[in-house]
């Protein structure tokens, strides 16, 4: 099965990928809806232990540029994002060792008490780095986060979900195996996760697949993943891979479309135009995504490595039209939002 696949991924024709991965999309959403998310992305500390090679964002611990947002910033920033109707805020962050955990737990009930909004944060290598740093178990990590307000879990740091490469890219973050670890003990707790492939970072293709398997045999137990996203290195700026080549939309389309094969179990794939831009994003709608990610109110951590697309609403849903599709706006859970909902629903 393997081979075949990587067989697939590695020689078939793009259209003939592209094929097979819109016949997936076709029998998992056979209306011609395509979603997208109005949300924002708050970082809300760029300080970082985890030394990721690929990563223009972080700061190291007493780095003149290096912020801690207050709850006071982080409740206007949600404010604002309410005001130009988003649904949801992605918090994540750096690995800071200097926030205790109690601020984290104050920060859920902050959010929930004074600017109340869909909480969809900490990322799997974050709750292995609160574990590790308190000395907890991450399965309490989780239930403590989720007590005070989580409510989903980003599938950020997923990189490759292969040993071997992340012990080269991201040694001082949770492993492959850890990483799968904690999403599946998110699901059994019954919080709903995403999960999201780097690619392009010194992987092979066979890994590639591998990551992807994986994945799939995670779901195949838990059913807790709603959707996946992938999307190659932006290696400008970045601490290590800067020389690394910058992969082209040919390569992107090919991983989407063997992302859908792969995946058949997983609901929903995002297109990643933030990354690749509008017109690759939208192509990418034919090869097996049915959803068009975030309207990205804010973005940190891409545009960190000088890659940055922007967009309006009605150009998101223009986009979406011309590909041939419906828009239709959605909140975490892919549940769609009528279109006469009002801004701050």
């Amino acid at each position: 099965m393997t081979r075949d696949l990587l067989d697939f991924y590695t020689n078939a024709p793009l259209l003939e990928l592209g094929l097979e991965a819109d016949r997936i999309r076709r029998e998992k959403h056979p209306h011609s809806t395509v979603t997208y998310i109005v949300d924002r992305n708050i970082n809300y500390t760029n300080v970082c232990v985890a030394d990721c090679g690929f990563c223009a964002f972080y700061r190291r611990p007493k780095h003149g540029e290096g912020y801690t947002l207050s709850f006071e910033q982080i409740g206007e920033k949600i404010e604002e994002t309410k005001a130009l109707g988003g649904v949801q805020i992605l918090i994540q962050g750096g690995h800071n060792p200097y926030i205790p955990f109690e601020w984290y737990l104050d920060l859920m009930r902050y959010i929930k008490r004074n600017h109340p909004i869909h909480i969809h944060g900490f990322s799997p290598s974050e709750v292995d780095f609160f574990a590790k740093t308190f000395r907890m178990d991450a399965v309490d990590v989780i239930r403590e986060l989720q007590k005070a307000g989580l409510d989903s879990i980003p599938g950020g740091g997923g990189e490759i979900l292969v040993q071997r490469v992340r012990d080269i890219v991201a040694p001082k973050k949770a492993g492959a195996d850890r990483w799968l670890e904690i999403m599946e003990m998110a699901h059994n707790e019954g919080m709903k996760t995403s999960v999201t492939m780097m690619y392009g970072i010194g992987e092979t293709l066979a890994e590639r697949i591998e990551h992807l398997q994986r994945v799939r045999e995670v779901q195949r137990r838990t059913g807790g993943f709603t959707a996946f996203i992938t999307w190659p290195l932006q290696p400008e700026n970045t601490p290590e891979m800067s020389h690394m080549p910058k992969t082209d939309a040919v390569e992107y389309l090919r991983t989407v479309a063997i992302s859908r094969i792969v995946l058949d179990n997983v609901p929903n794939l995002q297109s990643s135009w933030v990354t690749m831009g509008m017109k690759v994003g939208q192509m990418a709608l034919t090869f097996g995504c049915n959803d068009f990610g975030s309207l990205m109110i804010e973005e940190n951590v891409v545009s960190a490595a000088n890659t940055t697309y922007r967009t309006t609403t009605d150009e998101l849903e223009r986009l979406i039209r011309d590909a041939g599709f419906t828009p239709a706006r959605r909140r975490q859970d892919y549940s769609i939002i009528p279109a006469d909902t009002p801004a701050a629903a």
